[in-house]
């Protein structure tokens, strides 16, 4: 059967302010209204505020990172008297290992909470002439880094790369794949669960990386003959490792010419024709991917097979979330 998107809304966490609610250190927000207008309707969100959570006020003096930037202390910008290093790591650790049922977590660039990535970490050697400005090295908010290291297969993203489209559609790809993970698999592991998750997902693989679907097939079929837990676990990670990075526009139409190979003896040889030759117009940046996608999809449909009918390349998420409109 082809693959459909379960109807219950999936679980992300993100940043309290970026949902609009009123917890920055100036008593304001950063709300994304494509997550609170558009993301809203497929996922539910769990909002998380540290800087609050620990019992920094509203409005509060900002606090900054300083140090060692893979173990930085947290300290006031303008009162470093004001060190709320070990609150912040207490908190971060505790709640972090607690998100176990989360498919995905969008963070608040530059907070030294909840920055996923490049956030300024000060130097605070008063040997150095660049004492008390930014260190060449960028960190992670103590919170963000938290839940990523305890949650390695969790996608991330902040809510300022969703702009970029490749980074917006490869996050919410990811997203649902690892939604529809736990619930086809991990809710009653087995080994047919594998085959038939990984039989879905092949072309999603091949997307991404050649070396990578080569390396799932592998696993799954465990020549090494492994435990079930062990197999379950060393595909799930190679899985998520391999859709981390976007989908190249070379692989994508790698891709589309391999499933078109599935209607060869079924679908007229003009309008294959037609086909590669919307394959290539996407190749050469003429038209989207969601032009070849789309006209593909409706002869899959009609005239493949069932094998290729399930692939959820061809129907990853909602359609009306228009992410492949711009990539």
């Amino acid at each position: 059967m082809p693959y459909r998107i379960h109807s219950q809304n999936i679980p992300v966490g993100i940043s309290a302010c970026v949902l609009g609610q009123e917890v920055r250190y100036n008593g304001g927000h950063k709300r994304s209204r494509f997550c609170t207008d558009i993301l809203s309707k497929v996922f539910d969100f769990k909002p998380y505020c540290p800087e609050v959570a620990i019992g920094l006020g509203i409005p509060r003096p900002t606090i900054r990172l300083v140090g060692d930037p893979e173990k930085p202390r947290v300290i006031g910008s303008d009162d470093p008297n004001l060190d709320v290093t070990e609150r912040m790591y207490s908190y971060s650790d505790t709640t972090s290992k607690q998100l176990t049922d989360l498919c995905g977590y969008i963070f608040i660039k530059n907070s030294p909470s909840c920055g996923a990535f490049r956030v300024k970490v000060y130097n605070d050697d008063t040997s150095s002439k660049s004492y008390g400005y930014p260190s060449e090295e960028k960190g992670r908010g103590v919170f963000a880094a938290a839940v990523m290291d305890n949650n390695p297969l969790l996608p991330v993203e902040e809510e300022g790369r969703l702009n970029d489209p490749p980074l917006r559609e490869n996050f919410i790809l990811r997203v649902f794949a690892l939604h529809y993970w736990r619930e086809s698999v991990e809710k009653k592991p087995s080994f047919a669960a594998l085959v038939d998750f990984h039989s879905r997902y092949k072309y999603t693989l091949m997307a991404h990386s050649q070396k990578g679907y080569r390396e799932a097939g592998r696993i799954v079929a465990n020549h090494d003959k492994k435990p079930e837990r062990e197999v379950l676990d060393q595909y799930i990670h190679c899985f998520m490792t391999t859709l981390s990075k976007p989908a190249t526009r070379k692989n994508h139409c790698n891709t589309l010419q391999h499933i078109l190979g599935y209607l060869k003896r079924t679908v007229d040889g003009e309008i294959r024709k037609d086909l590669l030759e919307v394959i290539d117009l996407y190749r050469r940046g003429i038209v989207q991917l969601s032009v070849p996608v789309t006209m593909i999809k409706h002869y899959v449909d009609r005239y493949g097979n069932d094998y290729i009918r399930s692939q959820v390349y061809l129907d990853p998420y909602p359609l009306e979330l228009g992410l492949r409109n711009q990539i």
